[in-house]
């Protein structure tokens, strides 16, 4: 019977014994892994993708060239904003065009549409949406306009391809940059954020992904300022903004018909506090505002806007951005000891440079 010391031993032999054995066998250089190939070809192919994609959504691109009008100042060291020729994307095969309040910040008199096959056709704005920096435009006599395929919403990704395309300030083939989707419900929950270069090159032009479908438009947005020219100081930063046009029907359909969309506001003001009581302390109410029409006075609380808590002044600006002109909305705040509960409707916010929107 083995004991467990000859066991060992036994054990220890058998190693040395392979140990030799391996030692004695003839060297063979390790073959390294067959490298792959997938890398390599995504790299060849990437770029082919990137002109396919731009080549689907080319024939809905328009040239917007726009004649005299009010000269604005300059924005962010920029040329003046609204220089043409600027960028726009059929949405209708009627003729409506959507591009960015930007484009058109000069309240031009004369607007001109260059359609792919060159043509050119005198445009009319009907409608813009102030909050979302977007616009209408219209052309007549014209039909069978290509209209470019919408990405879902429910399906943009966060790191999935972008390409923002446009042909700002006369360049004959659309300028092009590449990034990713770097963000979802921004500003409001109005935009997509994306890292691809975004400015007056290609503001009011598309936002598409790899397949050529359009994500949305490309805008300057800024969540401090509402002025028509603010988030134009990010241009080229990595930090850019899209409307997403999927599920916009009923948007284009109000901007076709001439509607003006306006930031909606309560009409108070913040007052400073440094306690930590959950809220935000109405410090003002403007007279006739919709606060002051519902019985808002300056002590009341903030606690619920919109069925959500308002922890604090951030959080309250950052619900009624959500909102537009117009919307009824619930608040709830204390006064005392007392919670009262009110309905109102937004007014629109006052016309004018605002670097911190009002609530």
């Amino acid at each position: 019977m083995m004991t467990n010391r000859s066991a060992c031993l036994v054990g220890v032999m058998l190693a040395l014994a392979n140990v030799a054995t391996a030692e004695d066998a003839p060297a063979t250089a390790a073959k390294p892994a067959p490298a792959s190939s997938d890398h390599a070809a995504g790299d060849r192919q990437t770029p082919a993708a990137l002109r396919d994609a731009v080549a689907r959504v080319r024939p809905s691109l328009v040239v917007i060239e726009t004649v005299a009008g009010v000269t604005p100042g300059r924005a962010a060291g920029l040329r003046n904003p609204g220089e043409g020729p600027t960028t726009g994307l059929i949405v209708s095969a009627d003729g409506c065009i959507v591009t960015s309040t930007f484009n058109l910040i000069s309240n031009p008199r004369v607007i001109t549409v260059v359609l792919a096959d060159k043509s050119r056709h005198i445009a009319k704005l009907l409608g813009r949406d102030e909050t979302r920096k977007i616009c209408l435009l219209k052309l007549d006599d014209v039909h069978d306009l290509p209209v470019p395929k919408l990405a879902p919403r429910s399906g943009v990704q966060t790191g999935q391809w972008t390409v923002s395309v446009g042909v700002g300030y006369g360049d004959t083939e659309p300028a092009v940059s590449v990034g990713i989707v770097s963000g979802l419900n921004r500003v409001g929950g109005r935009a997509v954020q994306t890292d691809a270069n975004i400015s007056p090159v290609n503001y009011g032009g598309p936002l598409i992904d790899i397949e050529g479908r359009v994500i949305g438009i490309c805008v300057p947005l800024s969540p401090g300022g509402r002025d028509v020219a603010s988030g134009t100081e990010w241009y080229d930063s990595g930090i850019g903004f899209a409307i997403p046009l999927d599920g916009a029907e009923t948007l284009i359909a109000a901007l076709r018909s001439g509607t003006v969309v306006r930031p909606g506001v309560l009409g108070v003001q913040i007052a400073p506090t440094e306690d930590r009581t959950p809220g935000a302390l109405i410090g003002a109410v403007a007279k006739d505002s919709p606060a002051g029409k519902a019985g808002m006075k300056a002590g009341d609380r903030v606690i619920v806007c919109d069925k959500e808590p308002a922890i604090d002044a951030t959080q309250l600006r950052t619900i009624l951005s959500r909102h537009v002109a117009g919307d009824r909305i619930e608040l709830q705040y204390k006064r005392d000891k007392e919670i009262k509960t009110i309905k109102v409707e937004l007014a629109p916010a006052p016309s004018g440079p605002q670097e911190q929107p009002p609530p």
